[in-house]
C-alpha cells in the first residue's frame, strides 16, 4: 500500500477520511526507539481496520526555541529516506506541518481539540517522554484529555543507555558510525552528485568519485571509511575519504568514493553513500608512494569487511 504524504499549513487542511492510530513526535532518526512506536501502532491497527497516521514536523522544532546555529537545519536522514522509512514501518497518511511561533503557541487542549480530532485518532501512541503545547502537557495529560486509548512506550535502551537522536547525532559527529547502525537498525547515509574533482586519484591507480552534497545531513567526522555506494540501483563495496585531502595540500572539505569493481563515469549521477565503520583518521603522507601503499591496506580492509 502506498503511504499518503500531506503537506499542511492547519488542522482544517486536514483530509483524513477513515478513524487513525495516530504517532506523534518529530522522528529525524526513526531509530529503533521509533520503530517500537510504529510497530506498536501497526499492531492496534490491524485489529480494529485503522489507519496509521503520523502528525510530524520537516525541520526541527529547536528553531523555534533555540538562537539558530546552522546546524539546527542538519538531518540525520534526507527527506526521501525518512519517508522512505515511514512508509516501511506501516504508516499509511503521513502529514507534515511547520513548526512555528504560531504552532508553539497551541495549547494542549486546543491540540487534542483541532489536530488530533481532525485526523480522526481513536487510539494514540506516544515514547515515554512526550510533550505538546506551549504548556508541556504529558502522556498522562493525554490520557485524561482525550476520549481514546493511549499507548505509551518505555525507552529503548543500547548497551545501558537511551537510544535518542541526541546520542546518533553526537555518534556520527565522532566518526562512530557503526555503533550509529546499531541505533538506527539500519545504515546512516548521505547523498550527493558525482562532480569533477583534480582526477588525482585517477592517477594513482585508486579513482574516486567526488561528491557534491544535495542534502542537509549530518557528516561524520574527518576520515576514511568502509561503506557502499549505491550507482543506479546497485550497491557497490566502497572506501570514502571525507576531509580536505591535506597531503595535497587541500583546504576544501572533500568527499571522495573509491568504489571497487566499477568502471564508468557517472557525472552529474546522484548516488548513495552508506557509511559502514570508520578505517582511520586523515592523515598527511610524505609522498605518493606513502599514501598509495596506505590506500592498498585501507582496501583491503575495506574489502573484507562484514556487517555483524
Amino acid at each position: 500500500m502506498t503511504m499518503n504524504i500531506y503537506k499542511i499549513q492547519n488542522a482544517e487542511e486536514i483530509k483524513q477520511s477513515e478513524n487513525s492510530v495516530l504517532v506523534l513526535g518529530y522522528f529525524d532518526a526513526l531509530h529503533k526507539g521509533h520503530q517500537q512506536l510504529f510497530e506498536q501502532a501497526k499492531k492496534a491497527a490491524a485489529k480494529e481496520g485503522l489507519r496509521v497516521a503520523v502528525l510530524t514536523f520537516p525541520e526541527s522544532p529547536q528553531l523555534v526555541f533555540s538562537r539558530y546555529n546552522p546546524s539546527l537545519l542538519d538531518h540525520i536522514n534526507f527527506p526521501q529516506k525518512r519517508y522512505a522509512k515511514f512508509a516501511e514501518y506501516g504508516v499509511d497518511d503521513l502529514y507534515l506541518i511547520d513548526f512555528t511561533s504560531h504552532f508553539a503557541k497551541l495549547s494542549s487542549d486546543d491540540f487534542i481539540e483541532t489536530y488530533i480530532k481532525a485526523l480522526k485518532a481513536k487510539k494514540i501512541v506516544v515514547g515515554f517522554d512526550y510533550k505538546f503545547g506551549y504548556n508541556q502537557a504529558d502522556s498522562d495529560y493525554l490520557k485524561r484529555n482525550f476520549q481514546g486509548d493511549i499507548i505509551v512506550l518505555p525507552e529503548v535502551q543500547y548497551e545501558g543507555s537511551k537510544i535518542s537522536s541526541t546520542r546518533i547525532r553526537s555518534l556520527i559527529q565522532k566518526g562512530d558510525v557503526r555503533q550509529v547502525e546499531q541505533l538506527l537498525g539500519y545504515a546512516f547515509s548521505t547523498r550527493g552528485i558525482v562532480v569533477h574533482g583534480d582526477a588525482r586519484g585517477r592517477t594513482i591507480g585508486f579513482p574516486t568519485a567526488n561528491l557534491a552534497l544535495i542534502d542537509r545531513t549530518f557528516l561524520p567526522s574527518d576520515g576514511v571509511y568502509v561503506t557502499d555506494a549505491l550507482v543506479s540501483g546497485r550497491r557497490y563495496r566502497s572506501m570514502t575519504s571525507i576531509g580536505k585531502n591535506i597531503t595535497f595540500g587541500g583546504t576544501e572539505l572533500r568527499i571522495e568514493a573509491n568504489i571497487f569493481d566499477f568502471d564508468g563515469d557517472i557525472y552529474g549521477e546522484t548516488i548513495e553513500i552508506f557509511w559502514l565503520d570508520r578505517i582511520r583518521e586523515m592523515t598527511k603522507f610524505n609522498g605518493v608512494d606513502d599514501l598509495v601503499t596506505q590506500l592498498k591496506s585501507d582496501e583491503e580492509i575495506a574489502r573484507n569487511f562484514e556487517n555483524s
